[in-house]
């Protein structure tokens, strides 16, 4: 049959490769810069080529890595020794791995449209089929995932994540009106648990006129390791970045994405983002 990255195609479908992965694996891209945090190593091998041409790069194993794979040889068919793994391979930015991982032991859950059938309920299935919507520009479509996704969050971390990208999809769709709707009900009393997702909630201040472009913007990092400076930079950048791009302002919009894609932390929805905008502004 083939990997989940061989049936979607290694150019188009990157970002829905790392979409589907990280759905499986119960991870996100912002959140596995953790698992990186103070490692100095070498890179490894090319992961993907991106949608600009760039080469990507994975990280080498660590003990992590290892250890899941060593539990799920001596016990193939435990599903959540499967996840272990594409999860501690998503850590290390193997996503290509992680997904093959995924797709052994996983098999009905071929794509991101069937793990929304076969888990209804599951709000991580109708966010990255929203992602997967998103990037590939059928902002309509990814509004619809999004808005699913919303209404089975049960906290204000899912409420603000799901909130962000709800919003952008609705405004790239042309539906203001609506995107609007989506803001009230992020109040003042609406705050983040996750410190990853302060920079969503100032994303949606933003949006909401509370903040300017000059008080969310994030300096750039000081340091080309500083993952977590990267991130919050990446993140709140490709927002304002795109907040250029539905008010018809392209030329502000492709100056932040450019800033975004000079950095390393390509698995960042922000870093993919931006480069998904710049490769469609040279067709």
């Amino acid at each position: 049959m083939g990997t989940l990255v061989d049936r979607i195609g290694h150019g188009r479908g990157y970002f829905i490769a790392l979409a589907l992965c990280l759905l499986a694996s119960g991870t996100d891209p912002a959140f596995s810069l953790h698992a990186q945090d103070g490692v100095k190593v070498a890179v490894n091998s090319v992961e993907v080529t991106s949608a600009l041409g760039r080469k990507l790069y994975s990280l080498p194993d660590d003990e992590s890595v290892t250890t899941a794979r060593k539990k799920l040889a001596a016990d193939p068919k435990n599903v959540a020794l499967v996840l272990a793994l594409s999860k501690a391979e998503a850590g290390r930015r193997q996503y290509k791995e992680a997904v093959a991982t995924c797709t052994k032991g996983l098999l009905d859950a071929q794509d991101l449209k069937r793990a929304t059938e076969l888990a209804p309920n599951n709000l991580d299935a109708h966010y990255h089929l929203g992602l997967a919507h998103y990037f590939l520009g059928e902002f309509s479509a990814a509004a619809a995932s999004f808005e699913t996704a919303r209404a089975l969050a049960k906290n204000n971390d899912s409420l603000i994540d799901c909130s962000n990208w709800l919003y952008v999809s609705l405004r790239r769709a042309g539906q203001e009106a609506k995107a609007n709707e989506a803001l009230s009900r992020i109040t003042p009393a609406v705050t983040n648990t996750e410190p990853h997702l302060y920079f969503y909630l100032r994303l949606l201040h933003f949006y909401q006129g509370k903040l300017t472009e000059r008080e969310v913007l994030p300096p750039p990092p000081a340091k080309p390791d500083d993952l977590e400076a990267e991130l919050s930079f990446n993140t709140v950048s490709y927002g304002a970045g795109n907040w250029h791009l539905y008010h018809h302002e392209p030329p502000q919009a492709m100056n932040l994405f450019k800033e975004v894609v000079k950095g390393e932390a390509w698995n960042s929805w922000g870093f993919i983002g931006s480069e998904v905008e710049l490769a469609r502004s040279k067709k």
